[in-house]
């Protein structure tokens, strides 16, 4: 007896078919599962065998083979559960074999037959909707939801597996749940622009990183108010596009922490990791090759607070994928790669004690001390942030400064940085922004005078600047310019850049 269904292997932002193919011979009984199958799916025998039988099925005492084809690729997760299931009654002529035909089931099984969720449905259903193939989706009730946010493909779902042989069969039909309409999830409460007291300069910094997508680190005494910076700076980002909003909720599908049912996700992602994170939790990897931190945070803010306090390791891994805004795994079980069009936002205190240069209070740190913190930041990842701010501790005054009704709040600033970015998106006639132009772009696109050519050469070998510092230079100038409407980069908008990669890292003058 044989029978074949399919299944889908989720790898990455990708998914492939998977064809599960039964057969059901005499001789001893015995379940084997084969076709590079990892533990969990192996683990299926057991879960798969109790749920047919707590589901009013009469479980096979034969020799019951398994095969996921193609037999070279990877299959992981519970998703298998299902597929493997009605695969194995149809072979035993329980489900009718006809109705599976241009059906894909994914799905866990409980023990008792209840479908429980599985991970990465929306990419599934995005692979599906590329196929030219006229296939449907099947998958647990609780994924319904999530699978119908692709509404070009048909998706269905049940909630036991003894109400989905029935409907196979032709005895009942699925619900009709209609599907969710294609909503928004509501925007956290974050902290308003218009909260943070002081740090003009902080503030203009963080507005030009926003219109541009540039990567920022700031630096000050403890309690300057860098985290508070962050944070509003998360709440004058402009909403995601459409299309950054359903590749964001697809890693956040993949990685099985998205919880907001029929809804895509259009605030910006703002994460936050500790400074103990592994190079697994924070580039991604691990034993199911999961998105890490960095893609989490795909088209919105990763915040790095107290840079200096992760690992060397953590550090240099973000080399790569800062500068090609995209990030690739390879090991020995595959090739991944993760999108990381992202704004890294980090924070750190100009000495171990945290007091230097503050008029208030004396830096106890030797010299000897300070070079050493500070060279945890190597030269090549202080060189991918575009800006470089000083923020000082704030006076007791501006601490305890009335709210003005004037102050601008998040909303009037991100119609700013709407219009910044809409310009990038015209120019560049796609959702990129300026820190993402490629070299060949920023000769074109930040082209200056000849004053402006006179300048950045007197503080580019004044200063030593490398031709990447050179080329982020141009491109946060450009950035200024659209922010200030105009079709060219005036003197003006070079000199505000340079002055934010003004962090000087050595401390032979302390």
């Amino acid at each position: 007896m044989f029978a074949s269904v399919c299944g889908m292997a989720v790898g990455g932002l990708d998914a492939q078919l998977v064809r599960v193919e039964v057969d059901i011979s005499n001789g001893l009984p015995a379940f084997e599962i084969v076709g590079l199958a990892n533990t969990a799916v192996k683990e299926a025998k057991d879960r798969v065998r109790s749920a047919l039988k707590n589901s009013g099925f009469q479980f096979p005492l034969q020799r019951i083979t398994v095969n996921l084809a193609p037999a070279d690729l990877r299959k992981e997760g519970t998703g298998f559960d299902l597929p493997i299931a009605i695969g194995i009654l149809a072979a035993m002529k329980e489900v009718n074999g006809e109705s599976t035909d241009r059906l894909v089931f994914t799905g866990e099984l409980s023990l008792e037959g209840v479908l429980r969720p599985v991970p990465g449905v929306l990419t599934m259903a995005l692979s599906l909707k590329r196929l030219d193939e006229d296939y449907a989706l099947v998958v647990p009730q609780p994924n319904l939801a999530e699978a119908r946010l692709v509404s070009e493909i048909k998706s269905d779902g049940t909630a036991v597996l003894q109400e989905l042989v029935r409907i196979l069969n032709g005895e009942l039909e699925f619900t009709a749940v209609p599907s969710a309409e294609k909503a928004t999830t509501p925007e956290k409460q974050r902290v308003d622009w218009s909260d943070v007291h002081g740090q003009f300069q902080a503030k203009r910094a963080l507005e030009i990183a926003a219109s541009g997508g540039h990567n920022l680190i700031m630096v000050g005494p403890p309690g300057s108010g860098k985290t508070l910076l962050a944070r509003a700076f998360s709440g004058i980002l402009p909403p995601l596009t459409a299309e950054e909003s359903l590749e964001v909720t697809q890693l956040y599908s993949l990685a099985g922490i998205f919880q907001e049912e029929g809804r895509l996700m259009t605030a910006r992602p703002f994460r936050s990791p500790h400074h103990t994170a592994t190079v697994a939790g924070i580039i991604g990897g691990g034993q199911k090759l999961r998105p890490g931190e960095l893609s989490l945070a795909n088209h919105g803010i990763l915040f790095l607070d107290e840079l200096p306090e992760f690992s060397r390791e953590v550090l240099e891994s973000l080399r790569q994928p800062l500068e090609d805004r995209k990030l690739t795994l390879i090991r020995l079980r595959g090739r991944l790669e993760f999108p990381a069009r992202v704004s890294v936002i980090g924070s750190m205190n100009p000495c171990p004690c945290g007091f230097l240069g503050d008029n208030g209070r004396q830096c106890t740190c030797t010299p000897l001390q300070i070079n050493n913190y500070r060279r945890k930041v190597s030269g090549p990842l202080l060189d991918r942030f575009d800006l470089q701010v000083e923020v000082p501790r704030i006076s007791f005054e501006e601490l305890k400064q009335r709210k003005d009704p004037k102050r601008e709040n998040s909303e009037s600033v991100k119609v700013r940085i709407q219009k910044a970015r809409e310009k990038q998106w015209e120019r560049f006639e796609s959702s990129r922004t300026n820190a993402e132009m490629t070299g060949r772009e920023t000769k074109e696109v930040c082209a200056l005078d000849r004053t402006g050519e006179s300048l950045l050469k007197k503080i580019f070998e004044k200063n030593f600047f490398s031709a990447r510092a050179h080329d982020r230079i141009l491109r946060v100038a450009r950035t200024v310019a659209d922010m200030a409407d105009s079709r060219e980069i005036k003197v003006e908008h070079l000199a505000e850049s340079l002055q934010y990669r003004a962090l000087d890292r050595e401390v032979d003058s302390y």
